[in-house]
Formats: structure tokens, sequence, C-alpha cells
């Protein structure tokens, strides 16, 4: 069995898409299983210098990203199954179409982008590619891979008729996770302030300023500290900037673009994460901080009911109101219940979300595929 992936960009700045996608291949090469990754060379690559990634020189001259070094890999090479990650672009539809060309199975995996609010963001640059290629490759798909129920509810809505397979994003463990999370005991003391966090692209729909809100609405905002981690949209940093000031925050820092270890650290020193967004597929933020035992916070428009299930954190309407009640709740809270909630979401990743359980599935599902056997529970006709 030989398998190709294709991503538009495989840079971290890209954000979760291109980090859920190392983080999986990584581990289904641990066990074996043959899987190239097709993609356009970028200044930041996010990689180390396997083999199975196979980089070309970008030579995208368009909005839509349209590449002759694309069309020319995919057709000068051969696989058993194409799998696509992402919409809307060259090298997405490039690999839908050579899959037919070729008469093999090929999977998208949408990453939240046929959610109601993806489809409505730029409609007018989306609509004519559904109707030039889009709403074809999608409708003739063997499958479509998404990471949630509610993800697999709004492809139906779509219209998409075919195989879906509900499979969550890995989470890709450091081996030096348990070094930084026993360590937060001593971050979070004994004392006031807590410190409050939000890590993801800045980007208005991720409604970060509703934790500003929030932190402004406390009667002692003294009492915690606010770090905002990312990057993205200049304007709307610069408007949450504004927004720090106009309220009279002086406990808020804007840390920029962290990864790797200093990422886990910063969570770890955390006693919550914050995910207010209007909307998220998944969130692999949201694992990362669990890993390291910090509870989180996630909005309605998340699939983070295990929050609530799991005593692990809070899914549910991230209202200032109810940002603020909650941050209450933890400057009050003793330490040895936050240790209890964070040892719960350090649990839940460890029995459903570590990238190897994820790579066994889509092991799973490609074999389903390519040969016809057992269909896995987790695909849904």
């Amino acid at each position: 069995m030989k398998v190709l992936q294709t991503i538009p960009s495989f840079s971290p700045l890209s954000g979760g898409t291109s980090t859920c996608t190392y983080n999986l291949l990584t581990a289904m090469h641990e066990i074996g299983c043959n899987v190239d990754l097709m993609t356009l060379q970028y200044n930041d690559l996010l990689s180390h210098g396997e083999t199975w990634v196979k980089v070309l020189p970008n030579d995208s001259t368009s909005p839509f990203g349209y590449s002759n070094n694309i069309n020319r890999f995919l057709r000068q090479t051969e696989y058993d199954l194409y799998h696509t990650n992402g919409l809307w672009l060259h090298c997405n539809h490039a690999t839908c179409a050579t899959a037919r060309s070729k008469r093999k199975p090929y999977i998208i995996s949408p990453h939240g982008m046929l959610y109601p609010a993806a489809l409505q963001r730029s409609y007018w640059k989306k609509w004519p590619l559904r109707k030039l290629f889009f709403d074809k490759d999608i409708r003739l798909a063997n499958c479509l891979h998404v990471t949630c129920k509610a993800e697999m509810e709004h492809v139906r809505n779509f219209g998409y008729k075919g195989c879906i397979a509900i499979i969550p994003n890995p989470s890709k463990l450091p081996d030096y996770l348990n070094e930084v999370a026993s360590a937060k005991t001593s971050f979070l003391g004994g004392s006031l302030p807590r410190k409050f966090g939000f890590l993801g692209r800045l980007h208005p729909r991720k409604k970060v300023e509703n934790i500003l809100y929030g932190v402004s609405m406390l009667p002692h905002p003294q009492e915690c500290k606010l770090v905002v981690m990312g990057k993205g949209d200049d304007n709307y940093e610069q408007f949450l900037r504004n927004e720090v000031r106009r309220l009279g925050l002086t406990n808020v820092t804007f840390c920029g673009f962290v990864n790797g270890r200093e990422k886990y650290e910063q969570l770890a020193q955390l006693s919550c994460l914050f995910v207010p967004s209007d909307f998220e597929n998944f969130g692999m933020i949201v694992t990362e901080a669990l890993s390291v035992g910090t509870p989180v916070m996630a909005s309605l428009g998340t699939p983070w009911e295990e929050l609530n299930t799991t005593g692990c954190g809070w899914w549910t309407d991230c209202s200032p109101e109810n940002i603020a009640n909650v941050m209450l709740q933890l400057i009050e809270m003793d330490v040895p219940k936050l240790l209890i909630m964070g040892n719960a979401g350090r649990k839940l990743v460890a029995e459903k979300y570590t990238a190897s359980k994820t790579a066994i599935m889509m092991q799973q599902l490609y074999n389903w595929l390519i040969n016809k056997n057992n269909k896995p529970d987790f695909i849904y006709e």
C-alpha cells in the first residue's frame, strides 16, 4: 500500500492543519505505513528532512495556487490512494482530479472548511471555485475525513452523501512532556495571581476580545495575568492591543508566535486556556493544553463537550460574563482541585487522542478503501 497525502502549505505558521498532518504522518511511519506528503516549498517548512516529505519548488502563480510542478509530480508518480488536506486551492483539486484520472480512490480532509461559517467567509471567491471544481471533487470523493461528529453533520448538510470517517486530530506528545507537566505545581503555587492564556492564530473569529472583557469584569483584575500567544491578522492584533489600553488593563502580555518546548512550558504555567472561537473544527490547542495538565474553557462552537463530561474544563458559551465567572472560580480554587482537573485532562488525551491511536485508525481507513476488507466502526455510510 502506497499512499500520497497533499497539502498546499506545510508551514508551522499555517496553523493546526500543518501540525496535525505532520503529527499524523510521523506516527503512521512509526507503525510502518508507506505514506508520502507532497507540498510546495516555503521559507519555514514543518519538516526535519524526512524523505517522505516531497517538497516541490514553489511556482504558485495566483491566489488559487496554480502550480505546474504539482501537476507534473502528480502525473509522473503512482500511488494506490490519494488524500488531500483542505479545500479551495489548486493542490487540493489537482489531487482529486489526478486520483480520478488514474482510477484510484481519494480522501478529502476538509479541516473545518465545510462549516457554515467557514463557507460564508470569502463566499464570493469560493462559489465559482465550487462550481468549477470542488462540488464535483467533494461529491465523487471515496471518503471525507472529519475530526468530530459536529463536522460530520456539517458535511452532510453540505450535501455529501458518501462515506465519512471520524478520526480525531492526533496529539504528538513530545518526550519532555512529563517533565514539563510535573513542574505545574510550582507554576500554580498557592498564591495569586492566577495565569490565564490564549494560544492560536489571531483572527476575528477567535473572539480573543471576549477574554479581555472577561478580565475587565473581575472585581480585582490584578488577581490574574493574561498571556496572548500567537500571530495572524495584524489589524486584529492592533485592535486587541487598543482594547487593552482602552480597558486600562496592565496585566496582559502579547507573546507572539510560540512553538516547540516553549509552547508547552507556557501552557503548563496556565491555570486555564481559553478558546472562545465562534467555531473551531477540532482545536489542537485543546489537546496540547490538556496534555500538560491545564484545564480548558472552550466555546460551544468547538466539539469539546468532553471538557464537561470528564471534568477537565468548561464547554459552554464563552461570553465575557461566563469567562469572568470561570476566572473567578479558578482564582478561588485551591491547587489540589486544579491538579485533579489537570490530571483528568492528561488522562483523556492519553486514552483517546495520542498520535499512535489516530495513526492506526487512518491505516485501517486506507486498508478498507484499497482492499475492501472489514469496515472500521468509525466509518459512516
